[in-house]
């Protein structure tokens, strides 16, 4: 049972998106995936969409401050990881503080990982964004180089 995680072994700076174009909760899952699909950490696009929707019908993934964490524990997923997306502009997102989101940090989990990865991913960034000098310098990064930086040294 894994009850530590290697940031530097689930976050890839090839799963970044900086300024994205995207605007609304629709189209930035659907980049994202696409973005998993493309560099071969999930093997089904439509079936790991479907189950992130069907995480988010569970509960509000909008965690507040600015930041979305959409999840879903898939068997399309090949590797557990996580894509960031630092949106350019705001969007409309379901979330705690009914304030809209300008990240989205989507966890790809395996279907096969043990139910603890997944929790000690999640407790691993949530540590993060419990910090708000964290939050402040995520919604403010201009290249992947600065975001990878951000995450892994803080």
């Amino acid at each position: 049972m894994e009850d530590t995680i290697n940031l530097k072994k689930i976050i890839n700076k090839d799963l970044m998106i900086i300024n994205s174009q995207a605007t609304d909760k629709d189209t930035i899952l659907k980049e994202l995936c696409l973005l998993l699909q493309e560099k071969k950490y999930i093997n089904d696009y439509q079936s790991f969409l479907n189950d992130i929707y069907l995480r988010e019908k569970e509960g509000v993934t909008g965690i507040g401050d600015g930041i979305a964490i959409p999840h879903g524990k898939s068997i399309s997923v090949d590797e557990t990881t996580v894509a960031i997306a630092v949106l350019k502009d705001e969007i409309e997102w379901e979330t705690l503080d009914d304030q809209d989101v300008k990240v989205v940090i989507l966890f790809a989990v395996k279907d096969t990982d043990a139910t603890t990865t997944h929790i000690v991913l999640l407790q691993k960034v949530a540590t993060l964004l419990a910090r708000e000098t964290f939050i402040k310098q995520l919604k403010n990064i201009e290249n992947k180089e600065e975001l990878y930086d951000l995450i892994i040294n803080s």
